[in-house]
């Protein structure tokens, strides 16, 4: 049987909070130390009872839930670290396995821009536009004001498929060409417009569609 450490993604769950704690306040959580609980959330040790299973058990179901989305927060927030350290796709697989947990779990279309500087290192990203279960409304002139107001010099975009088929539609080809034109006109360079769903990511790049 085949391991891939990104099964089972869509069961993380989503915590605003915990994006919006310090990296200490979140690592105390995690290791149960936290003495100033999280906006809306009170910290309990994680224990089962000898007479429920954790799946029983709804408080210990909860705080592994819990745990597993402020994992998920540190996660991301390293993987975003080391982004910004260098080119970004001089390590493509660590931009894949951020959007990979970006789009964990997500019922609805979203699509995201990641602002680049000169040198390709991760300037800010950003979710530009949301949509429903299987479609988003794209605009490219508010992506162009976006990557200008970021100074940004090229940009990587991505966007999810809840339904878990990460093949790129002709329309997504075409909204590839069409904001590669627009961005061009500013001199901004599309790099990459990657489809993410579960644990799969194509690149447009790589398929030759850019």
């Amino acid at each position: 049987m085949n391991f891939h450490p990104f099964q089972g993604l869509q069961n993380l769950p989503d915590l605003p909070d915990a994006a919006h704690a310090s990296r200490e306040d979140l690592v105390a959580e995690m290791l149960g130390l936290q003495a100033r609980p999280l906006p809306g959330h009170t910290p309990a040790p994680l224990r089962v009872s000898d007479r429920e299973t954790p799946h029983e058990d709804p408080a210990t179901q909860q705080l592994l839930t819990r745990r597993l989305g402020v994992a998920r927060e540190l996660l991301m927030r390293e993987l975003r670290d080391r982004m910004a350290q260098g080119p970004v796709m001089s390590s493509p697989q660590v931009l894949r396995d951020w959007l990979r947990l970006r789009c964990a779990g997500l019922q609805h279309e979203v699509f995201l821009a990641l602002y680049l500087d000169a040198n390709h290192r991760l300037i800010a990203h950003e979710e530009v536009f949301r949509g429903t279960l299987t479609q988003t409304s794209v605009y490219p002139r508010e992506l162009v004001k976006s990557a200008l107001a970021r100074n940004a010099a090229a940009i990587a975009v991505a966007h999810n498929h809840p339904s878990g088929q990460a093949e790129p539609s002709r329309a997504d080809e075409f909204l590839t060409q069409t904001l590669k034109s627009a961005l061009a006109l500013v001199d901004i360079r599309l790099i990459d417009h990657f489809v993410v769903a579960g644990d799969q990511c194509v690149s447009f790049a790589e398929r030759g569609l850019l």
